[in-house]
């Protein structure tokens, strides 16, 4: 790889993504240690994982100045697992989650998101943005004046220092000056080491301690698929929002394949599985991380930090952290989307608010997601149908219908209805030259109506066919077996 592309990819600007990182290495210690406790595990397997995730996936990832490590997606996910049978198996199941992910790249599986429209992804991001403020609820109500004054300290030092320089970081600028405030005043705010205790030594490599026979993988097996998924779903979209962000592209499949990589690897010193995070991603990005640095002393960093700044960073104020993440939900919030729901269509609008809902209402980005892919398919079809259509001419005792439009399984239907198989006639001719035959039941209604006017008595000729739809014929069809007349496109 030439130099300059080199540095292109990995650090654009140095400083600024050393800062950037250092801005998501903070975060993410509070987080890390709240979806350990959302697991039901120590704090150091979800510090473990954000460590060995975000270095990983710096260097094997589809997506420059994209964050991963512990997520609260995956972290739900391990609840009965690690209730029902330790958090050995719990590792276990992260190792298993790595190998499909790898598999899924192997299998190119990060091609579909192409199939994923923009109101999907709007909506996930929106209903996102409302979680991330969601969660930091708990962190503000009831915790007095003070803790509001100093998130709306926060809050005005993040938006307002930007107007008189772009040096550093205002989210960074923001968590020194409130700790600093902080432990000069003696003012009691909820800290983050009130979240949990920071390990105290390195992550070791071990192999997780379970029996290795085919009772372990009935165990593993549904909560590691689910894990890939859900990780594979989180990551992916979140590319696609930092494609936007930074108007760049990333390569989906090899995100999978740097996910699977960082997982093995958090499985194997002592971590949960984990993946993307948009609100991670959305500090860096905001902060100036661009390259694969911005991610990897993200990473190093968040180690040095609670090995070597530990009491330090037990100090830090939750609610200068806080005013990040809000800072992070608002600007990860799609605004323009509340206006343009009286402009866009309505099947646009309708799977954009579905895909917020079911997030909102399960918790769940993967069930979002998919109800709002289930839509946009439904709709999309909807639209396709609507431009088919089936005209017929008689002359001499031989009727002519001309199709035009998309024959799949939502107009399958309309194509076979438009035919009269009571007229008396000598012969008749379907012109498909407009025409194109996609999947099984398009094909099982051209057998159906070449089959029934035969069964009356009526020659058939099918002319115009192309080269894929006659593909697909020649391979499912029926009429055309011997004995049947399948013209060609002439």
């Amino acid at each position: 790889m030439p130099l300059s592309k080199l540095r292109a990819e990995w650090a654009p600007n140095v400083t600024r993504d050393l800062l950037a990182g250092t801005v998501v290495a903070l975060a993410l210690i509070p987080e890390a240690i709240a979806f350990s406790i959302i697991a039901g595990v120590d704090p150091k397997h979800g510090l473990y994982a954000s460590f060995c995730i975000a270095v990983v996936t710096a260097i094997a990832g589809g997506r420059p100045a994209m964050i991963s490590a512990a997520t609260g997606a995956t972290a739900v996910v391990m609840v009965s697992l690690v209730k029902d049978h330790g958090v050995q198996y719990l590792l276990a199941a992260t190792l298993l989650t790595g190998l499909f992910q790898l598999l899924a790249s192997a299998l190119r599986l990060g091609d579909l998101m192409r199939f994923v429209s923009r109101s999907v992804v709007t909506g996930f991001v929106n209903a996102l943005a409302i979680l991330i403020f969601m969660a930091q609820l708990p962190e503000l109500i009831g915790l007095g004046w003070q803790t509001y004054a100093m998130v709306a300290v926060g809050l005005a030092i993040i938006y307002l220092l930007p107007r008189l320089t772009t040096a550093v970081p205002s989210p960074l600028v923001a968590i020194l000056l409130l700790t600093g405030f902080s432990m000069a005043t003696g003012v009691e705010f909820h800290k983050v080491g009130d979240m949990g205790a920071l390990p105290s030594d390195l992550p070791a490599f071990a192999l997780p301690m379970v029996p290795l026979n085919l009772e372990t993988l009935r165990i593993i097996l549904p909560y590691a698929l689910t894990l890939a998924m859900v990780g594979l779903l989180e990551s992916l979209m979140t590319a696609a929002i930092v494609d936007e962000m930074t108007d760049t592209t990333s390569d989906k499949n090899r995100e999978c394949a740097g996910q699977g990589l960082a997982n093995l690897a958090s499985g194997l010193f002592g971590g949960m599985a984990g993946c993307a995070m948009i609100g991670q991603s959305v500090i860096n990005v905001s902060s100036g991380g661009r390259g694969r640095l911005s991610c990897l002393w993200a990473g190093v960093f968040l180690l040095f930090l609670i090995l070597v700044l530990g009491p330090w960073v037990k100090q830090i104020p939750m609610p200068a952290l806080v005013a990040v993440m809000i800072m992070v939900s608002i600007n990860t919030f799609q605004w323009r989307s509340l206006k343009t729901l009286v402009t866009h269509p309505k099947s646009s609008s309708v799977v954009m608010l579905a895909t917020v809902a079911v997030v909102l209402g399960t918790h769940d980005l993967a069930q979002g997601v998919l109800v709002g892919v289930v839509l946009s398919g439904l709709f999309f079809a909807q639209k396709i149908s609507r431009f088919f259509g089936v005209e017929s001419a008689l002359a001499d005792g031989v009727r002519t219908y001309r199709v035009t439009g998309q024959i799949f399984f939502a107009t399958a239907e309309a194509f076979h209805n438009a035919f009269d198989f009571r007229e008396e006639l000598r012969q008749v001719v379907i012109d498909v030259h407009a025409a194109h035959f996609w999947d099984l039941t398009a094909i099982n209604a051209l057998d159906r109506v070449v089959l029934k006017f035969r069964h009356h008595g009526v020659a058939v000729e099918i002319i115009g066919m192309n080269e894929a739809s006659r593909s697909l014929v020649e391979r499912l069809g029926q009429h055309h077996k011997p004995g049947a007349a399948l013209a060609g496109g002439h």
